[in-house]
């Protein structure tokens, strides 16, 4: 009979239990052209073309010069090369590409082009690049040769004393840009300060940024609060400009400003921004993109920050979205422009889409790989949370080690962590009374050092925080104010670090493309640090002493680690006898041990000490009538070996074979040695009622019953990563102790 089902709109339990994993907590949009939802091509996207006429641009991507709007003019007056442009836009799609991808085609020789190709042309070319061609081109093309990278340091609070002390951790930890923000503007004088205070407490060199207002903004930087400025934003579209009270001329402006005052500057754009506020006027988002680089291009910044920031959800939600992102990156290095190159903004709820967004670029490298790790916790993130926060550190530090690549980062041991945020919390705090702007206690420094984040620090006076804000800002404090507090207050090394800043300010070597300081103070840029890839063998190679850095996680742990742990839980328990002999006894049953068993190893992967274990295997067999022998076989480290040579010498014929890791079996003395009656594989959640279980079952066999087999646990858990390098570890003091010599018997006194 046909079974009969009742139709339901519940769906069933496989997609219900997909509904719930964390990618459905993203927004996906379909393609829709008319509002600008669409990645990488559109068919409003104009056909690239040029015309130039007596050195003039006079046709721009099919828009006649007299129907220019803002944009088109400025990249039409300054950001078109008049003297290669016809060479450029000649080339077809696809031999702009292969020069991209191609190590014969130099980065100098695809700079040369693509100054005089249009917006379109760049954007065409770049549209038709797959993933893995994005990643050549990005080795390639990147500006300075040494990657970087750049965190955010904020919080809910605006606290100096936790600012400052996160601000020298993520200085120790390898950032070489700190950028800071405020939840409330007026405090933003107070957390450059505190910023400022923290970053020369962890690393000489190291730029700093208070993203606020502009005019705000450039008023820190020109008292030498502040070093860089990145929120100088461009658009794609005339009415997006329109809307903001901008054009490109008040940006170039403004980029000059910067520049004339020491202050190093790059924009911001992003694909979907345009979209996001309804002014895409039905053009791809990477075209428009092309045109705010090219615009970046012709107003004279160094540099850009693009790919998606703010939009990048936007971009994400649409097909080839994550892709076009990258490609906005690519397009900022064709330009010869220094890429600061996104993950800033949460992009994704999901882990798995998160790191597809961002690992193509940490392995292909970047001028800065982020434009703002989050390097504090995700509700600590005044921007919002970025695409990787201080939730992240660890899996980016391992994704570097995984990979053999340089973020930028490196693992800094928690002694040393403990005591740069306790000379940037001390600094501070001095300073900050120095100066007349606050007075911090003893116990408000203790919990800034200690704080995770801003939750742990309890409750704060914010109005004692505005206050100093505001006498920074009518008292005119500015760097050389802060130089001599230092000075005066014992903390003469933050004064020195700070004073080089300064003094740097006045050569503006680091006014160059893509320039960062080292730990050295020497400037790494486009002019002294320039990216040389050429094909396989070249390029950037993390040196031998950095790439030890990259490889020394913290959770790295080598034989001689585990062996020290192991000694921590050793005993006089399971000394040795003498050798063994044969039983008689028809319930005599051995427990055979592994060789370091009671000499390197006492504790199992599941944390049980081995003497625990073997006391419930020995409760077992007593319930059942039977005596147990511990026995250590020294000839082999093979579970099915041990467990047999056991069965061999009990005379019941029955053998318990225990790994020093908590694997276990039941053997008998008849049967070859893989074959065996029972057997434990997955130590790690191994309880101590499935060894007396064991024990149990062993006695039965020995009894010449059939037991119900004891039955292996299972959880994810048991077979998880974290367990395999151990097992190498605890493998290999096993087969230290091999040596051919016979079992010994062991001691069973004060294990029961």
């Amino acid at each position: 009979m046909e079974h009969q089902s009742e139709s339901t709109d519940r769906p069933v339990g496989r997609v219900r239990f997909m509904d719930l994993q964390r990618v459905n907590l993203d927004g996906f949009a379909v393609e829709d052209v008319e509002l600008g939802l669409v990645a990488l091509h559109s068919p409003h996207d104009p056909e690239p073309e040029v015309t130039i006429t007596d050195g003039r641009v006079v046709s721009l991507d099919g828009v006649d010069e007299a129907a220019f709007d803002a944009i088109d003019a400025y990249i039409a007056r300054h950001g078109i090369d008049v003297d290669v442009a016809e060479e450029a836009m000649a080339l077809d799609t696809l031999t702009w590409a292969s020069h991209l991808v191609t190590p014969q085609f130099s980065r100098a020789e695809v700079v040369r082009l693509a100054a005089g190709a249009t917006p379109a042309k760049l954007a065409q070319v770049l549209a038709i690049l797959t993933p893995g061609e994005l990643v050549m081109a990005m080795t390639k093309m990147r500006s300075r040769r040494t990657p970087s990278n750049q965190a955010h340091v904020t919080n809910r609070l605006d606290d100096p004393l936790l600012l400052a002390s996160d601000a020298a951790t993520a200085a120790a930890f390898g950032f070489r840009e700190i950028e800071t923000t405020v939840p409330v503007l007026a405090d933003a004088p107070s957390n450059a300060l505190a910023c400022l205070i923290g970053a020369a407490a962890g690393s000489p060199g190291v730029l700093m940024q208070c993203s606020v207002e502009e005019a705000l903004e450039l008023q820190l930087g020109m008292r030498g609060l502040t070093s860089y400025a990145e929120t100088i934003s461009l658009y794609g579209t005339e009415q997006v400009f329109v809307d903001g009270d901008d054009t490109p001329w008040s940006k170039a402006f403004l980029t000059s400003a910067y520049a004339s005052r020491g202050m190093k500057m790059r924009v911001s754009s992003g694909g979907g921004a345009e979209a996001l506020m309804a002014g895409a006027e039905r053009r791809s988002m990477l075209y428009l993109e092309a045109r705010c680089v090219a615009l970046a291009r012709a107003i004279g910044a160094q540099g850009v920050q693009n790919g998606g920031i703010d939009a990048a959800s936007v971009a994400g939600s649409v097909p080839r979205g994550v892709r076009s992102l990258m490609a906005e990156n690519v397009m900022v290095m064709m330009r010869n422009l220094e890429s600061c190159s996104g993950n800033d903004a949460l992009m994704s709820e999901s882990d798995m889409r998160r790191t597809s967004r961002t690992l193509p670029i940490v392995l292909a490298g970047s001028d800065f790989s982020f434009s703002g790790f989050g390097f504090i916790q995700r509700y600590d993130n005044m921007f919002g949370p970025s695409n990787f926060n201080a939730e992240d550190i660890d899996d980016f530090l391992i994704m570097q080690r995984d990979w053999g690549v340089d973020g930028g980062l490196r693992t800094v041991p928690p002694a040393t962590i403990a005591a740069v945020r306790r000379q940037a919390a001390e600094a501070t705090r001095a300073v900050y009374g120095h100066l007349g702007l606050a007075d911090f206690t003893e116990e408000q420094v203790e919990l800034a050092v200690d704080a995770a984040g801003s939750k742990d620090i309890g409750p704060t006076d914010t109005l004692a925080v505005l206050s100093a804000a505001r006498a920074i800002s009518e008292t005119g404090i500015n760097v050389l104010d802060v130089i001599g507090a230092l000075d005066e207050c014992g903390f003469s090394v933050e004064s020195e670090r700070i004073m080089a800043m300064a003094r740097a300010r006045l050569s503006g070597d680091y006014l160059q493309t893509a320039a960062i300081f080292d730990e050295n103070m020497a400037v790494l840029s486009m002019v002294t640090d320039p990216n040389d890839y050429s094909g396989p063998g070249t390029g950037y190679v993390p040196t031998a002493e950095r790439q030890q850095e990259i490889d020394a996680v913290r959770q790295a742990r080598s034989v001689d680690d585990l062996r020290a742990e192991q000694a921590i839980h050793a005993s006089s328990l399971l000394g040795a006898l003498g050798s063994a002999t044969p039983g008689t006894d028809p319930r005599d049953v051995v427990i055979g041990l592994s060789p370091a068993v009671g000499r390197d190893i006492w504790r199992t992967l599941s944390g049980q000490l081995v003497v625990d274990v073997v006391g419930e295997l020995l409760a077992g067999l007593e319930e059942e009538g039977c005596v147990g022998r511990l026995v250590r076989f020294n000839h082999t480290v093979d579970l099915g070996q041990i467990g047999l040579a056991a069965a061999r010498l009990a005379g019941s014929g029955i053998g318990i074979g225990l790994q020093g890791k908590g694997t276990a079996l039941i053997h008998r003395r008849d049967l070859a040695p893989l074959a065996n009656l029972e057997l434990y594989s997955t130590a790690p959640v191994v309880t101590p009622e499935l060894y007396r279980l064991l024990g149990a079952n062993a006695g039965r066999h020995a009894k010449g019953m059939t037991p119900d087999p004891a039955r292996n646990p299972y959880t994810d858990e048991a077979i998880e990563a974290r367990y395999h390098t151990k097992v190498i570890a605890l493998v290999a003091l096993e087969r230290l102790r091999v040596d051919g010599s016979g079992p010994e018997a062991l001691s069973m006194e004060g294990i029961r």
